[in-house]
C-alpha cells in the first residue's frame, strides 16, 4: 500500500476523518497505533512481530535503565538486539555468499546454505529511530517515555514508517504528548507538499526509470553518450524518488498536525561534499554523525583519526544502504572524495575566490560519478559503465528530450529558489500556479504504472 496508489488513498480517506474526530481524546494514540500497524501488515502481517519486538525491547531497556542507572550493559542489550535483527534479515545472504566464495577459493568442498530470508520493508529506518531513543536516554539527552502506546506510535507512525525520515525522539515524542491542532493551513500545506512529492515520484522518477533501467540492465550494449545520460538521469531519478517519498510523508503528517523534519534541501546545489551530506538524506546523515562518527572520536584526535573515522562512517553508511560490495565502494568513494577536498574547502581561496557555480558543478559531477556504483547491478557492471564512458564510441543515445527538459526545469527552479528570486517563488499565486501545473501534468501525461520506491529495499 504505497502512497501513490489508490489503495492508500482509500486507506487515508477512512483513517483521516476518524483521526480528526479522536484527535482531542485519549484514544487518538490507540487509533494511530492501530492504523499504523494495519498499514505495515498490508505488506506482510509477520512484519508486525519484528516492529513490536524492537519497540518493546527498547521501551523495556530504558525503563530498566531508569531504575538501575544508565549503564552500558543495558545500552548494549538494545544495540546488540537491534543490530542483530537488522544483520540477520538484511545481511545474512550477503555474508553467506561471501563465505561460500571464500571457501571455494580454498577448494573447500562445502557451502553454507543460503538463508532465503525476505527483507522486511522499513526495518532499517524504524530500528535506527528506536535505537536512537535508547542512546539519547543513556546520554541524558531526554527523559523516559512512560507510555508504551505513545512510544509504539513514535516508532511506527505510518507516514514515515517505510522510508523515514528517521525522527529523533526529542522532536516527535513531544508532538505525540500534546493534542494536535489541525488548521486549514496545515491541511492545505500538507496537500501541497504531498502533490509535490507525488509529482516527483510519478511524473519524474518513474519516467526517468524507463531510460535508466534499460541502459543499466545491459550496459555492455551501449556507448558513451547513453551511459553518461543514464547516469545523469539516475542521479535525478533517485533524488526525485526518495525526496518524493519524504515529501508525501511530510504532507500526510502535516495534515494530521505533525511536523516531520526536512530530509532533502536541494542537494545538487551543494558547494562542497560536506555541504552535500548536510542536504542529502539529512535524517540519516545526522544519525551517522551523532551515533557513529562522533562516538568514534569525530575530529577531536588529530587528522589521521579524523579521516579514519570519516572513512569508517561513510563505509558503514554505504553498507546500511545495501548488502553488496557496490554500496560499500560507493561509501568509500565518497570518503575518498572528502579526504581529497576537506582541507581545500576550508581555505579562503576556495571559499572566496572559486565561483559558486564551479563548486556546485564539481560536487554534482563527483556525486553523479559515485552513483554509478550505487545503481550498478555488480562491480563488473560498474566497471563496464565507467570504461564505456571514457573509451567507447559515439552513438545516438535515443534520449527523450522531455526527460531532460523536466530535469533542467527543476534545476533552474532550485537555482532560483536559492537566489535573490526566492521571494518571487514564495508568492502565493506562484505556488498555487506551480501546484496546478503539476496536477494537470499528472492528469494528462503521467504513467499509470506504480513503481515501488527505491529506498524501500534499504
Amino acid at each position: 500500500m504505497l502512497f501513490h496508489t489508490w489503495a492508500f488513498v482509500l486507506f487515508f480517506l477512512i483513517v483521516y476523518p476518524i483521526y480528526l474526530a479522536l484527535k482531542g481524546t485519549r484514544f487518538r494514540l490507540h487509533w494511530l497505533l492501530a492504523v499504523s500497524y494495519f498499514f505495515y501488515a498490508c505488506f506482510n502481517p509477520l512484519y508486525l512481530i519484528l516492529i513490536a519486538y524492537s519497540t518493546i525491547l527498547d521501551y523495556t531497556v530504558v525503563s530498566v535503565m531508569e531504575k538501575r542507572g544508565r549503564s552500558k550493559l543495558w545500552l548494549s542489550v538494545s544495540i546488540v538486539n537491534n543490530l542483530g535483527l537488522l544483520g540477520f534479515f538484511k545481511y545474512a545472504g550477503f555474508i553467506t555468499d561471501n563465505l561460500n566464495a571464500l571457501l571455494s577459493s580454498f577448494n573447500v568442498p562445502y557451502s553454507v546454505p543460503a538463508p532465503g530470508l525476505l527483507f522486511p520493508v522499513g526495518l532499517s529506518f524504524y530500528i535506527f529511530q528506536s535505537m536512537s531513543y535508547t542512546i539519547d536516554y543513556y546520554r541524558g539527552n531526554m527523559e523516559r517515555e512512560r507510555s508504551l502506546i505513545r512510544y509504539a506510535v513514535f516508532v511506527s507512525l505510518f507516514p514515515r514508517l517505510l522510508a523515514g525520515p528517521i525522527e529523533r525522539a526529542k522532536n516527535l515524542l513531544p508532538q505525540l504528548h500534546k493534542k494536535p491542532t489541525v488548521s486549514m493551513q496545515d491541511v492545505s500545506a500538507g496537500i501541497s507538499i504531498f502533490i509535490v512529492g507525488l509529482f516527483k515520484k510519478v511524473a519524474l522518477a518513474d519516467y526517468l526509470a524507463l531510460y535508466v533501467d534499460n541502459i543499466y540492465s545491459t550496459p555492455d550494449r551501449f556507448q558513451s553518450p547513453a551511459l553518461i545520460l543514464a547516469t545523469f538521469m539516475f542521479c535525478w531519478q533517485i533524488y526525485f524518488d526518495f525526496s518524493g517519498y519524504t515529501d508525501m510523508a511530510r504532507g500526510i503528517a502535516r495534515m494530521m498536525g505533525f511536523r516531520l523534519m526536512l530530509n532533502f534541501n536541494n542537494p545538487y546545489l551543494a558547494t562542497s561534499l560536506g555541504d552535500f551530506w548536510s542536504r542529502w538524506h539529512i535524517s540519516l546523515s545526522s544519525w551517522f554523525k551523532d551515533y557513529v562518527y562522533i562516538p568514534l572520536g569525530g575530529n577531536r584526535r588529530g587528522k589521521f583519526n579524523t579521516y579514519r573515522n570519516m572513512f569508517l562512517t561513510m563505509v558503514i553508511s554505504g553498507l546500511w544502504h545495501g548488502a553488496a560490495w557496490t554500496f560499500i565502494i560507493w561509501g568509500a568513494v565518497h570518503a575518498l572524495g572528502r579526504f581529497c577536498t576537506r582541507e581545500l574547502e576550508r581555505t579562503s581561496l576556495y571559499k572566496e575566490k572559486v565561483p559558486r557555480i564551479l563548486k556546485q558543478l564539481f560536487v554534482f559531477i563527483f556525486v553523479t560519478f559515485a552513483w554509478i556504483f550505487f545503481r550498478a547491478e555488480s562491480i563488473g557492471d560498474a566497471w563496464i559503465i565507467i570504461t564505456g564512458i571514457f573509451t567507447s564510441g559515439f552513438a545516438d543515445p535515443r534520449c527523450p528530450l522531455l526527460a531532460l527538459a523536466l530535469i533542467f526545469a527543476v534545476w533552474l527552479y532550485q537555482f532560483a529558489y536559492e537566489s535573490k528570486l526566492r521571494w518571487l517563488l514564495e508568492l502565493r499565486a506562484v505556488r498555487i500556479g506551480v501546484i496546478i501545473l503539476m496536477i494537470l501534468y499528472l492528469a494528462l501525461f503521467a504513467s499509470s504504472s506504480q513503481q515501488p520506491f527505491i529506498y524501500l529495499q534499504f
